[in-house]
């Protein structure tokens, strides 16, 4: 692995897992090649008729996994055949065979970052994108006593208030998943570039710290203008590198956002800020060809009848409001995102949060955001008007695109979004 810190990965997890070795790979002192079949069977890897705990199919060439489900919840998911570089490991849980990849950091960076964005984006971006997932996949690795001391999510509903964030999980047989829930891995899937390979080797083991610690990088596509607090989307901490800032060049302060009407006007409205760009040159260095199907994220529009939102509601919530009368903002982030709502029936009345539920509740997969407003029409529909496409913690990455490309180096862009943090060869 090149002097690299190893990783193993979880790609997916189905009852049948059909795959080809390109390359010779070895397992109990015999190689394989070409196409191969495991299942399950008495809770165990099921392959050329024996029963097996584990099979790791050892060789460092290259793999192809059949029917890999991406942008898993998300409203692009779709499956795909995907080719992987290093070792494959086969194991089951609840049920499935779990197909995981082993491999070193770098490597798997030289994927995240093609597959996070494209291959062509501008260097820069590039190199500030390797900092930022390395930092993200080596913090619980090497100072795993940074966590939260709950990991996954904290979920206490009551009658009148649900208030849940998610963390990422503490996978218990690979240390990431490849999907959207961690970072994206699609392997060698995706084009990689000779500009990927020198972003990797430039910042070769640089990660993000503070106070003698790996940062927390979060990112995500566009803020809307804003950044927000770790703390309005996640557990109650509180983290200096992760302020609200202002996506802009001009160093006009941002206004207070946590008011209602001048979250109003500024969501109605399109403030200057790096995100906010239509140039599809730079968008589509930014965003792989699922990605480029969204194309209203600075500044986007949902609508529901009234009997669409409510049984979207009760579907996704699985508590029967009746009808919806009234969607009224509690609380709200720095950047304008709703940190509480209040969802009002005529059956039921309750405050949701944190961020990404409001989110998953007022959408069949997930609202671009929580920063937005409602309007309702003579007909009663129920129109949001919303900012940004994310959490908004962290690094924009179509706010970073804009910035590399009017020459700031990816050190002024990691110093704009984290304010306060240093860079750190591990």
């Amino acid at each position: 692995m090149n002097n690299q810190h190893p990783l193993s990965v979880g790609i997916y997890s189905e009852p049948t897992v059909c795959f080809c070795l390109h390359t010779p790979y070895t397992f109990e002192g015999q190689t394989f090649e070409g196409e191969q079949t495991v299942s399950v069977r008495n809770g165990k890897v099921l392959f050329g008729g024996k029963e097996y705990d584990e099979i790791i199919f050892r060789g460092g060439g290259r793999f192809t996994l059949q029917g890999v489900t991406i942008g898993v919840h998300f409203h692009w998911e779709r499956k795909e055949d995907q080719t992987f570089a290093g070792d494959l490991r086969l194991i089951v849980e609840d049920g499935k065979v779990t197909a995981i990849n082993l491999l070193g950091v770098e490597d798997y960076l030289t994927s995240v970052i093609s597959s996070e964005m494209s291959a062509t984006s501008h260097i820069e971006l590039l190199k500030a994108h390797a900092v930022i997932s390395r930092s993200w996949v080596l913090r619980p690795i090497l100072n795993p006593s940074g966590l939260p001391a709950q990991p996954s999510h904290k979920a206490q509903p009551t009658d009148t208030e649900h208030i849940t964030w998610y963390e990422r999980d503490a996978h218990t047989h690979f240390d990431v998943c490849a999907d959207d829930h961690c970072q994206r891995y699609q392997g060698i899937t995706r084009q990689t570039s000779d500009n990927v390979r020198k972003a990797i080797e430039a910042t070769w083991g640089e990660v993000l710290t503070y106070g003698g610690k790996i940062c927390d990088a979060r990112f995500y596509k566009s803020c809307g203008g804003a950044t927000e607090l770790f703390d309005n989307c996640w557990a109650d901490e509180t983290h200096p590198y992760l302020q609200a800032v202002r996506d802009a060049e001009t160093g006009t302060p941002l206004p207070d956002l946590t008011d209602e009407a001048q979250a109003e006007q500024w969501i109605r409205t399109a403030p200057d800020a790096f995100c906010n760009t239509s140039d599809k040159r730079i968008l589509s260095q930014v965003l792989n060809n699922y990605d480029q199907e969204t194309t209203d994220f600075y500044r986007w529009r949902v609508q529901y009848t009234q009997q669409e939102l409510s049984e979207l509601v009760r579907c996704r919530s699985g508590i029967d409001f009746g009808t919806v009368l009234d969607l009224r903002p509690v609380r709200r982030g720095p950047s304008a995102r709703l940190v509480e709502l209040e969802i009002v029936g005529t059956k039921h009345r309750m405050v949701i949060g944190k961020e990404l539920e409001i989110r998953k509740w007022l959408s069949h997969s997930h609202l671009y955001s929580s920063a937005f407003v409602v309007d309702r029409n003579d007909n009663q529909d129920f129109i949001l008007i919303g900012a940004g496409w994310g959490h908004g913690v962290g690094l924009c990455q179509i706010g970073a695109a804009v910035m590399a490309e009017r020459g700031y180096t990816y050190q002024q862009i990691l110093a704009h979004y984290f304010p306060g943090a240093s860079l750190q060869r591990m």
